[in-house]
Parts: C-alpha cells; structure tokens; sequence
C-alpha cells in the first residue's frame, strides 16, 4: 500500500512548478487527474521529443498521472470539473487568483462545493503582499529571493542557478504543505486554504544561511555566509581534473593537510578551529586548491575516503547517469512507455520499506484517460461523444507506438 492510496488530487497546473508538486503526490500513490487546456500542458511541446506534444520535459514532470483535457471556458467543462471535485481530496493549481476566479473556481467557491478539500493555490507571490496576482518564472524569482544577488557577491557579476531552481524547489515545497493539509483534513474532516507563494518561499530558502549577521537586531554587519560566498569556493583541480572535498571539523583538516604531505598547514594557526578558518576562509580555499594539483583525482578520492573526509568527483551532466552509486541503487529506471518507446526515467529520494515508489502510470499522453475519468462519474459513451463533438473535451490520443 502506498501513502496517499485512495486519494484523488485534481491537478490543474501546468509547466514546472505545479507539476512537481503533483507528480510527488503521484508518486506517493494518489490518483492525480492532469486537467490539461485542449493545447495541453505547455511542456508538452518543450525539448526533444519523438511524437507530438510528447517533450522530453513534460515526460520527466508528469508520471503517475492520468490526463483529462476539458474546456473550462465551456459550461459542460466547468460542470465536468465541478462533479469532478465533489469526490476529490486535493485541488491544485497554479493560475494567477483572479485567472481561476474568472473562470469560477476560487477557493471560497471550491470548499463550497467540497467542504472537505483542499484547495492548493501556487502562486508567484503570496496574496496578501502587492505584488499578489502578478505573474512570476523561475528567472525572476531567482532575482528577487537573493539567489542571483549571492552568485554577485561571489563572482562580482550577476547569474543563474543553471536549472529551474526555484520552480523545481518549490515544487517540493508545495508537495510538503499539501501533505501537510491532506493530514489535517483527515484529522478533523475540514479541508482548508493552502498558499504556497515562489517569492516568499525561495527567500526563506535563500537566507537560511544568507541571513548570517541580519538574524541580529541591530544586525552585526551585511547578510551572507562568507564561506559559500568566497570565490575561491571552486571544485579542487586536480593533476587530472577535479574534485569536490568539504573537511570541515578540526580533525578532517587536520588529516586533509597530512593527506596532502602539508604538516605545517596541519600547525598553521590561521585554520586550527572552525571560527580561525571561517576568519580566513579566502586564504584556506586557495591553499586547498595549491596543494589539491599534486595528485590525481583517483589518489585523492582514495586518500581522502581513507581518512573519513567528504568527498567526491565532479560528474559532468552526461557522467551523472553512469555514476556509480546511483547504478548500484538503480536510480535511473529504464521503462517501456506504450506510446515512446524505450525511456530513462529518475527514481525519487523516497525508499518505503527498502523500496522505490513505482511507477503506477507512463506520463500520458494528451487526454489518454478522458474517457475513462468520465465514465467513473457517470457519462455514458454517447455523452462523451457528445463533449468531444462540442469541443468540451477530446478524443483520447496515443501516438503510434515507437520501437525501442
């Protein structure tokens, strides 16, 4: 049995941030119904892909979903989704507030109609602040929550995190709050209001360590942690590449300068305890990286697990997937989708019992389970073609099969 069994998310979200959520709340074995615009998801035709609105992006966010494409700007699509959360534990969305109440389905309205759901809005910026309402990407977020303003302390020049950081985070973070009110609305038989706003949820992450001195009033000098701000914060070069090595108790650094033939770095009065290396940090680093060139990544590797001190190679995009530990663990599943054919899809960070979260459904393609989501709440076959000659919802699509 998984965690979420029995549960019934209605998912109305669309690019990264939403479908991160969602696909957690899958994952955990709830029955997520993707509602998808007749367009479908906008991933659905971002990067590679073999047929049509089958990316490479939207089959890596959307397993563990069944899709239903309805016309919510029709009155059946509306009635449709209506029926649809009588019966559902969780309604998620990521549309601007007054985009989801134009079309009828705020959350006074929701809870309403389902006293009992949770209503999951995920926002740019939280509603109470005046920014509320106004759209938001992963690259804005990134600017505002101080992510961007950290790499300028570190590198003099403002950049990305090269990934969608905060949309993928926040995914995460979402799947943690409705978790969270899915527990509560167990408990007490009332649902509630869930916001989870990007802005305010990647500054909290962003100044978990930033904050450093403004944690104090008056503040004890200027936010940000010195040590991941250093620009001599950098992988290790090695005789033969790099590698990434944190020794961070006395003791580790004592047996890394010994590791590096270094007694007198071991004796050096600048980085004997953690508070002389945090003064001298800058310095540290570039000593690290003068002596980190005299053996090759495989020598140091060796030494330095030796010696108990965190450490590791860097893997290029490409070398993640032949990565040793997560072959060992068999974290890239190899899986057979009906309509795409052979593909590599990421294991999650979860382990139930010693085991994966499995993989109940192949991301679907557009409006695969319509039918039979329709036919679950009483539509009869002449009805749904009714809706499909109307344009309240489409003909199931599965692509011809593609040979592995």
């Amino acid at each position: 049995m998984l965690p979420l069994d029995g549960m019934r998310v209605l998912d109305l979200t669309t690019l990264v941030f939403g479908p991160v959520a969602t696909q957690t709340l899958g994952d955990m074995g709830a029955d997520v119904i993707k509602i998808e615009a007749p367009d479908g998801d906008a991933t659905r035709i971002l990067g590679p892909m073999r047929s049509p609105k089958m990316a490479a992006m939207f089959l890596t966010l959307n397993r563990n979903k069944r899709s239903l494409v309805l016309d919510l700007k029709t009155p059946e699509g509306k009635q449709i989704l209506w029926q649809l959360i009588a019966d559902a534990d969780a309604f998620v969305h990521n549309m601007r507030p007054q985009k989801m109440a134009a079309l009828g389905f705020d959350e006074a309205a929701v809870r309403q109609h389902n006293p009992r759901l949770v209503y999951a809005g995920l926002y740019g910026f939280g509603a109470a602040g005046i920014h509320a309402g106004e759209p938001a990407y992963d690259d804005v977020i990134q600017g505002l929550s101080g992510i961007v303003g950290a790499a300028m302390a570190r590198d003099g020049k403002a950049s990305f995190v090269p990934m969608t950081m905060a949309d993928k985070l926040m995914g995460v973070i979402a799947a943690q709050g409705i978790l969270a009110a899915l527990i509560k609305a167990l408990r007490s038989g009332q649902g509630c209001c869930l916001e989870t706003a990007m802005f305010e949820g990647m500054t909290a992450f962003t100044m978990a360590d930033h904050q450093y001195r403004r944690v104090f009033r008056p503040a004890d000098g200027g936010a940000g942690y010195e040590r991941v701000t250093s620009p001599h914060r950098q992988p290790l070069p090695t005789a033969d590449g790099y590698i990434c090595a944190l020794p961070y108790t006395d003791a580790q650094f004592k047996r890394f300068w010994l590791a590096a033939e270094r007694a007198d770095l071991a004796a050096d009065q600048r980085f004997t305890s953690y508070r002389d290396r945090q003064e001298n940090i800058d310095a540290l680093y570039a000593l690290m990286a003068e002596v980190s060139v005299t053996k090759t990544t495989a020598e140091w590797l060796q030494s330095l697990k030796a010696q108990e001190i965190p450490c590791g190679p860097v893997n290029s995009l490409d070398e993640v997937f032949d990565d040793p530990h997560l072959k060992s663990v068999g974290f890239f599943r190899d899986v057979m989708h009906p309509s795409e054919g052979a593909l590599t899809l990421p294991d999650t960070a979860f382990q139930f019992d010693g085991a994966s979260l499995p993989i109940r459904e192949m991301p679907p393609t557009l409006g695969q389970h319509g039918s039979e989501i329709l036919a679950g709440i009483g539509y009869t076959a002449a009805d749904i073609e009714r809706f499909i000659d109307q344009g309240v919802t489409i003909a199931p699509s599965m692509p011809a099969a593609v040979e592995a």
